[in-house]
């Protein structure tokens, strides 16, 4: 049993996908003004490691990851260079794209982009015109809170609060009550605008992730991530105009990454405490170091970034490359001992439960560490064999599954014979002959070669 604590109730609670074996995941992408500092990152490494739980607790996922390339933010950038909003925003997406692969995130099934999908938005503010949700004002069309009863659950507030003063938006815009929040911007004279049956304008910036969410997923979603701070006005806003135009929940499990700090600090440009990705790189940092320490920390407790913090996290990474390490390049006496084989069964199952509680990756950490104590003392006695440690290395190895951390390896060209083998076996596994799969993955394991079946195909490894 898989269970997250769910914004929207307040709890943790048992998560059950609308469709079995199958979760359908919206995650609020960058807004492409400028390079995703590391805080961007910690909310995109906790979706990662979600995601990757998921597939590896044999869930199929759909993940929709949206790109706001037209706001406030990128139009101003866009005017101050004198350049087209796309040219502005395309250096940016091709940042992120490449610092996302730099950092091992599972590539989004979908990338959709506020531009692209104009008509959809279109679609469902005069729906909630013609429901009576929305209203006009100036050429610009406004949600009214006022018509939305349930507005506030997932920020737990309400209107007298709003109306008392309580922060509203961060997409700027004027409208006729504070509490309102634009769907549909007039065009302004300097400003890219789209000319639809709304009249010439742009669509506010709530909107996009409502019709692109939708658009891909559904009117009902499994999973919504994000940032705290996007919990207020952005996430409330999201659940308020899809219920208004669909008349059915939006998303069934929000889940939400506390912020991350810099020495306590909020970061910012002008105390000197602001890092992208990139500066980090420039300073040597390993990516993957930055990643391990990213996330794991327990993604609703605040992240303190520091420069010894990270050094511990590389530290602490660098134990479980040496280990492997060492399993990989020492020779090892034939044989085996079930305990080895107990202790391996153990861990996997502690760290997979301990992801399935709310993505506890201290207590999985934990155990893989434990494990690794653990075999490093057999290891200091001469008690591991052959096939315990192409046991240990396989369980490193799919835990890594969901970690990401090992270094990737180079491809060598494996013998014909041994190519000839893996493709017998394939054979085998879809005649459902598994006696003769099982025999010889078991044959290739005595040479060396460990054989993990993916989604992709079959991975290999080798090891004395």
């Amino acid at each position: 049993m898989i269970r997250f604590f769910n914004t929207l109730s307040g709890s943790l609670e048992e998560f059950r996908p609308l469709r079995e074996g199958e979760v359908r995941l919206y995650t609020c992408g960058p807004t492409v003004y400028d390079y995703p500092h590391i805080g961007n990152y910690r909310a995109y490494l906790f979706e990662d490691l979600l995601k990757r739980f998921l597939i590896f607790y044999g869930y199929k996922v759909i993940h929709v990851m949206n790109l706001t390339d037209v706001d406030d933010k990128t139009i101003k950038g866009a005017r101050r260079l004198g350049i087209s909003l796309q040219e502005y925003t395309a250096k940016y997406i091709e940042a992120f794209f490449e610092d996302s692969q730099v950092l091992r995130l599972l590539p989004a099934d979908i990338y959709p982009r506020a531009t692209e999908h104009i008509p959809d938005m279109v679609r469902m503010v005069k729906g909630l015109l013609e429901k009576g949700f929305a209203y006009y004002k100036d050429g610009s069309v406004y949600f009214s809170i006022e018509k939305f009863p349930a507005y506030g659950r997932l920020a737990k507030i309400n209107l007298e609060e709003l109306k008392a003063g309580a922060r509203v938006d961060s997409d700027e815009y004027e409208k006729e009550s504070a509490h309102d929040f634009a769907l549909w911007k007039k065009a302004k004279e300097g400003e890219p605008f789209w000319e639809t049956e709304l009249g010439p304008g742009r669509p506010g910036w709530h909107i996009e992730c409502s019709a692109m969410s939708t658009r891909y997923l559904g009117p009902t979603i499994d999973i919504h991530c994000g940032g705290i701070d996007n919990i207020f006005p952005h996430h409330e806003n999201e659940i308020a105009q899809s219920e208004a135009f669909y008349g059915q929940k939006f998303v069934n499990y929000w889940l939400h990454c506390h912020h991350l700090v810099v020495d306590g600090e909020k970061m910012s440009k002008s105390r000197g405490n602001f890092y992208t990705l990139r500066d980090l790189l420039e300073r040597g940092i390993d990516p993957i170091d930055l990643r391990f320490f990213l996330l794991s920390t327990h993604y609703r407790k605040m992240l303190n970034f520091t420069f010894d913090n990270l050094e511990q996290a590389r530290a602490s990474r660098q134990r479980i490359l040496d280990f492997v390490y060492e399993l990989e390049h020492r020779t090892f006496a034939a044989g085996s001992d079930p305990d080895v084989r107990r202790l391996a069964d153990r861990t996997s199952a502690e760290f997979r439960d301990s992801l399935a509680d709310d993505l506890n990756i201290s207590a999985g950490l934990a155990a893989l560490f434990e494990f690794i104590r653990e075999v490093n003392s057999r290891l200091a006695r001469d008690q591991i064999k052959q096939e315990d440690a192409i046991l240990v290395l396989q369980t490193v190895s799919d835990l890594d599954r969901v970690l990401a951390i090992l270094p990737e390896r180079k491809e060598e060209a494996l013998p014909a014979e041994i190519l000839e083998k893996i493709e017998l076996r394939q054979k085998a596994r879809k005649e459902k002959n598994f006696a003769l799969a099982d025999a010889i993955r078991e044959e290739l394991r005595q040479l060396g070669l460990i054989l993990e079946d993916t989604k992709e195909g079959v991975r290999w490894k080798r090891i004395k």
